[in-house]
């Protein structure tokens, strides 16, 4: 098994003071919210609503910050959730 991540890169979407930014950076695993699902991901695109996203268009995200990159596949590492165990696939 492949040892769990520390950091990664990723497109995070912020708003701050009425201000929306895009940006390339590294989160720290410690900064995500807990109860969630860790996948680590093998593939990654931007679909058209995340191309919405970075490029700044309200509306098109509920809750900031987000990381931009619904579509994906890998396999899930960590999971608060019974139906997603660890080593699965998670479904499409």
């Amino acid at each position: 098994m492949i040892p769990a991540v520390a950091s990664f890169q990723a497109i995070l979407v912020t708003q701050e003071a009425g201000q929306i930014r895009a940006a390339l950076t590294h989160i720290d695993r410690s900064d995500l919210p807990p109860g969630e699902v860790l996948i680590r991901i093998a593939y990654s695109s931007l679909n058209y609503k995340d191309g919405l996203a970075v490029t700044c268009k309200p509306g098109v995200i509920r809750k900031y910050p987000m990381v931009a990159g619904i579509d994906f596949a890998g396999v899930v590492e960590e999971s608060s959730s019974p139906s997603l165990q660890p080593g699965t696939c998670p479904p499409p």
